[in-house]
């Protein structure tokens, strides 16, 4: 784990430590950068960086896959497990993987190893997520497709839904 930045630090690189770095902390190791406002640095008895805790408004987590697709996350707290490669991000938490789709929920964790990924939420009681299509292959030597235009209604005015600007009046009983 390389510190890139930090405003501020207290503590050292020794067995069973914990440093803490504060204001625009930048950390990578390898394509992953983590990045936050305060980072605590825990440093096992082998003195390997056995795990990172980071918080900002919000922590970011980024990291290229093996298949060279972009994961970032955000949340405002990052607990990230360099032993096993698990990151688990808490309150307002996303997961936006390149190509795949995102996640939102209140406790995302991601395994940055395999990309695998699980989901809570509080909030709302749900975790929402999208995922992507996977895109079509262009046929070779094919035209560009052309862009859809707006189809025309010829359905009567009091057929079509009302918009706010409208005069449609409510049903009875209706606000």
């Amino acid at each position: 784990m390389n510190v890139v930045h930090a405003d501020s630090f207290d503590g050292f690189n020794a067995p069973n430590s914990i440093t803490t770095l504060t204001g625009h902390v930048v950390l990578t190791q390898g394509t992953m950068k983590v990045t936050g406002d305060l980072a605590k640095i825990y440093v096992d008895a082998d003195q390997q960086v056995s795990r990172v805790w980071v918080t900002g408004k919000p922590a970011h987590i980024q990291q290229v896959d093996d298949s060279g697709n972009l994961m970032t996350g955000d949340a405002l707290t990052l607990d990230y497990d360099n032993i096993n490669g698990i990151a688990v991000l808490t309150t307002n938490a996303v997961v936006h993987q390149q190509g795949r789709g995102e996640a939102h929920g209140d406790k995302l964790t991601y395994n940055t190893q395999t990309s695998y990924m699980t989901g809570d939420s509080k909030g709302d009681g749900f975790v929402h997520m999208i995922f992507l299509p996977k895109p079509k292959p262009a046929a070779a030597g094919a035209a560009p497709a052309k862009a859809a235009t707006a189809p025309t209604s010829t359905a009567h005015p009091a057929a079509l839904p009302a918009s706010a600007g409208s005069a449609a009046t409510p049903a009875k009983g209706q606000p």
